[in-house]
């Protein structure tokens, strides 16, 4: 009897989301990957002759559009969970790694990309802008708790931190920091596509850079997060649900509003991304200490693991199809070097001088976790311009991944536990 592939792939999916459902029952603080679970089930199944394996170069549009829906799904369920009010000295270790840890990771990765992993100029940039965000879907480990875990909302308006009151700095730290610079990451992104387009001379492409990707496209979304967030809220907690229909679907408003902060900006031409957390934190912000918080996050983050399983399989499926081929020793060693060596090299120089353990500081610095943010970029980039060695970046890219996978998930329980005992 010829096996019919509509079947076998809800075979497939029912696994995966049998795996969504169990597997954190099984692996909760043990230090074990649940993300590379997946990556190896999908390893396995498309290796099989039933399937027809993914492939993110030709499936590019399908790749961008998945990997974009589960970062803006992650990023609500992420700002949802924040207990910490914005401020300009409680978020300073947010600033520091936006600011000095971000470019720094950008530049070092763009180099190795170029002089040793061979990559030609714009895509040695592209690479460098694709690996800068930390992904806010894989690093479940190292996030702050759920809501109101995390702070003792009488005292949230304090500008100073207070370790009685507020999420331990590390997990606080890689949270905001995966919050914002999955959107930080675009103007980067956007200039190695201007650099593909037009040359590498500035003189072609540097003003406009600077004036529509950098500052129109940042400052919109900011705003527009703000003011989006704030109608969503008025809108959720002025209608709490007491109808039986009501009770059934309440919590779903989180996900019509992460649809609709990211389209209407997108609409208006700048970053969703940061429109979309900085819109959940703004409905946090709103209601702070509400206990329906809770549940908007619940479906939100329940949408987000559904959908990195789904993602992760793939990711397994791009494996077990040749994704990983076309690495060379030198990119292959320049992947290794850019989670062992860019990234925390990159996060501790941004925090030198911050007032926290150097362990606390080291433990910020080496957890900058790779995933689904880098598999957005690289697809929407290369659906933008053409890039020389396109499949190389993607390797590279799939390899930095797959090890951050392997050795953040490992490693993340233990040391996250290590420095915030509870």
């Amino acid at each position: 009897m010829a096996l019919e592939l509509y079947d076998v792939l809800l075979v497939v999916v029912g696994i995966t989301l049998l795996g969504i459902a169990v597997l954190p029952r099984v692996v909760a603080r043990r230090p074990i990957s649940m993300p590379l679970f997946f990556v190896a089930f999908g390893i396995a199944v498309f290796s099989l002759p039933w399937l027809p394996a993914p492939d993110p170069l030709e499936q590019s549009h399908l790749t961008e559009r998945l990997a974009e829906l589960g970062v803006i799904i992650a990023l609500m369920a992420l700002g949802l969970k924040i207990d910490r009010p914005p401020g300009v000295l409680t978020w300073s270790a947010t600033w520091r790694l936006l600011l000095v840890a971000m470019p720094l990771s950008i530049a070092g990765a763009a180099l190795l990309g170029w002089w040793f992993g061979g990559l030609v100029v714009p895509s040695a940039i592209l690479l460098g802008a694709v690996i800068a965000p930390t992904d806010p879907v894989l690093a479940a480990e190292v996030q702050v708790q759920d809501p109101g875990e995390g702070l003792d909302g009488e005292r949230a308006e304090a500008e100073t931190i207070d370790e009685a009151d507020v999420e331990h700095e590390v997990r606080f730290a890689l949270s905001s920091e995966a919050g914002l610079n999955d959107g930080f990451a675009f103007p980067f992104t956007n200039l190695a596509i201007a650099v593909a387009l037009v040359g590498v001379g500035p003189g072609s492409w540097l003003g406009e850079w600077l004036l529509i990707d950098v500052a129109y496209r940042i400052v919109v979304a900011a705003l527009l997060g703000v003011v989006l967030g704030w109608i969503m809220a008025k809108i959720i907690f002025s209608t709490m649900p007491e109808t039986r229909v009501g009770q059934s679907v309440k919590g779903t408003e989180a996900i019509a509003g992460t649809l609709i902060v990211y389209g209407i900006t997108e609409l208006l031409g700048a970053y969703g991304f940061i429109s979309v957390f900085v819109a959940a934190t703004a409905i946090r912000e709103y209601e702070r200490t509400h206990e329906y918080n809770r549940t908007l996050h619940e479906i939100t983050e329940l949408s987000e693991q559904v959908l990195l399983g789904v993602i992760m399989v793939f990711f397994g499926g791009a494996v077990a199809n040749g994704l990983l081929e076309p690495l060379t020793l030198e990119a292959a060693v320049a992947a290794v070097a850019i989670v062992f060596l860019v990234r925390p090299a990159a996060g501790l120089v941004s925090l030198l001088g911050f007032d926290r353990p150097w362990i606390e500081r080291g433990v910020i610095a080496f957890f900058g976790v790779r995933g689904i943010g880098s598999f957005y970029y690289l697809a929407y980039g290369l659906n933008e311009a053409a890039f020389a060695g396109a499949e190389l970046v993607w390797a590279i890219v799939g390899a930095v991944v797959l090890v951050s996978i392997l050795v953040h998930g490992v490693t993340a329980t233990p040391a996250v536990s290590y420095v915030t005992p509870d």
